[in-house]
């Protein structure tokens, strides 16, 4: 590494730390020759994950955008923005181990899908809305009621679980 402050070469690690949730370490160096301290960043570099939307196009994954579809559905639930971001590291930890480099979209989608359902029924309903493009109100009727049965069977077989008799 070359000093920032006077481009010598000759410099050793103070200290090194994991940041960025470990994604990271981070070295603070000293430069041997005027004795300045720095940063440096070493990490995986990765290659970048092409969405690829449903009328064909393609675009460069990004967090942000993802975040913001998960708030929009959760806005005015009781989920917080840590749990949000919980969901988008989950995705973003998924989509980094994946072989290609390009998704579907509406892989994407189940991912956050998947995510909402446990935390809060209303946001996932939500997301169901657009992610899934209800053209009338009988295709979402259809999906909330799907959803209903779905959930009373799940309840009864936890019953059954609990009491076999």
């Amino acid at each position: 590494m070359r000093c920032p402050h006077c481009d010598a070469t000759d410099n050793r690690v103070v200290d090194t730390r994991t940041s960025r949730g470990g994604r990271a370490v981070r070295r603070r160096r000293e430069c041997l020759d005027c004795v300045s301290r720095f940063t440096t960043y070493e990490y995986v570099e990765e290659r970048p994950v092409q969405v690829l939307k449903r009328g064909g196009s393609s675009e460069e994954f990004d967090r942000a955008k993802l975040i913001r579809a998960i708030r929009t559905a959760c806005a005015k639930r009781p989920v917080s923005l840590s749990q949000v971001e919980a969901i988008a590291d989950e995705i973003e930890d998924l989509l980094s181990k994946q072989a290609g480099v390009e998704v579907p979209s509406g892989r994407i989608g189940e991912f956050v899908m998947e995510r909402l359902k446990p935390l809060d029924r209303v946001a996932y309903v939500r997301f169901a809305s657009v992610y899934r493009d209800f053209q009338d109100e009988d295709e979402f009727q259809e999906f909330v009621s799907e959803m209903k049965a779905r959930g009373r069977q799940e309840q009864q077989l936890k019953y059954q679980a609990e009491f076999p008799f």
